[in-house]
């Protein structure tokens, strides 16, 4: 089939190839039986149909310029381009990602997906069978879309998409008081047998001692917990700026991470873990450890696998056949574990308060427009 370039762009959407030979309708098994498939496979599912279906297909890559998971959230500049394209349309997106680029052609071809990013920079190919999507997309992109989409990736990846105040790491310090919430982290972390002044420092680096922080992404609260998590955790939406309700769940978090890694003896090594997994996923960082474990490195050692989170920045280490979760921004896992470590130094010196010490909190007063302790 002989595919034609529409125009150039920085990253490219491939547009479905159709078909040569139209495929049988496929079974769909219901729980009440099998059923046959009512939206068709064959050459004239152009626009029309996927409207109809009320889903478009990307095939991509994993990657930073293709699709990764941050925190919870979809990113990548070709795949926050097909969103916007599936938005103008009027339509879900839906995600296939390919180990390369022979099998998202192979599964092109084959019908699996309706659009495909492309691996060739500076075009945009598209399959002359499918005029409605073809037309569509023509008179939809703009240079300005691609400028508007990078834009719009690298203020998600800046601070400045977190809203929050911000407070003094420490309270009190001459009176040895860390936070409000010293007391609330002293209960929760008894049972997980934390220090209570690490999760303090873990607290202070998600939001600054805010609990009413908010991410673009979704994460809420003292401790930043994602609404999918929130859920899992049992904790109601609706509390999520709850600074004791956050740190409960944050706690119980932490001690499913904890048995999680429970193959990590040396109990120092299993924190840095568990920091890494409640940051940037436990699924990357056991893929860094296979991968520092096939170079025969002790993977239960932190300063070898933190290398490896590094890695999985780059296509050589994200692309390997032992990676099974992809791309990774390993730098902000890697800084997120230092600098927890470094501030849980500096609390280490802050004694534990005595039982039944209240701290209450102090009203915030304002001055030049910024809340002072």
């Amino acid at each position: 089939m002989k595919l034609k370039v529409i125009y150039p762009v920085f990253l490219a959407i491939l547009l479905c190839c159709a078909c040569t030979e139209k495929k049988q309708q496929e079974k769909v098994v219901a729980p009440w039986g099998e059923i046959s498939d009512s939206i068709p496979t064959d050459d004239d599912f152009d626009l029309t149909e996927i409207q109809s279906s009320g889903e478009m297909i990307l095939l991509t890559l994993s990657g930073p310029e293709y699709y990764y998971d941050y925190h919870g959230r979809h990113l990548g500049t070709q795949y926050l381009l097909a969103e916007k394209f599936a938005a103008r349309v009027g339509v879900r997106l839906r995600v296939e990602v390919c180990r390369d680029s022979a099998e998202m052609a192979d599964r092109l071809q084959r019908g699996e997906g309706d659009i495909m990013a492309s691996t060739e920079v500076g075009k945009l190919v598209a399959s002359p069978e499918k005029d409605e999507l073809e037309d569509e997309l023509r008179e939809w992109y703009q240079p300005s879309i691609l400028e508007e989409v990078r834009k719009q990736e690298a203020y998600l990846l800046s601070n400045r998409s977190v809203k929050r105040r911000v407070f003094s790491p420490m309270l009190d310090r001459k009176s040895g008081i860390i936070s409000h919430y010293d007391q609330l982290f002293i209960q929760y972390c008894q049972p997980i047998r934390w220090d209570w002044r690490l999760m303090a420092a873990q607290a202070y680096q998600e939001s600054t001692f805010d609990p009413k922080a908010t991410s673009w992404a979704g994460a809420k609260g003292l401790m930043q917990i994602m609404p999918g998590t929130a859920d899992h955790l049992g904790l109601p939406r609706d509390q999520m700026y709850d600074p004791e309700k956050s740190i409960a769940a944050a706690a119980k978090l932490l001690g499913e991470l904890e048995r999680a890694f429970s193959d990590i003896q040396d109990r120092r090594e299993r924190t840095n873990f568990v920091l890494a997994s409640y940051n940037g996923g436990s699924h990357h960082i056991r893929d860094a450890m296979a991968l520092c474990r096939r170079d025969g490195r002790n993977d239960h050692q932190w300063s070898n696998v933190s290398e490896y989170v590094l890695k999985l920045a780059k296509p050589e280490f994200y692309n390997d056949p032992l990676v099974k979760y992809g791309y990774m921004r390993g730098s902000e896992t890697a800084d997120y574990v230092q600098k927890i470590n470094q501030r849980w130094e500096s609390y280490r010196g802050v004694k534990t308060p005595r039982q039944g010490f209240s701290q209450q909190p102090r009203k915030a007063r304002r001055e030049n427009g910024k809340y002072q302790l």
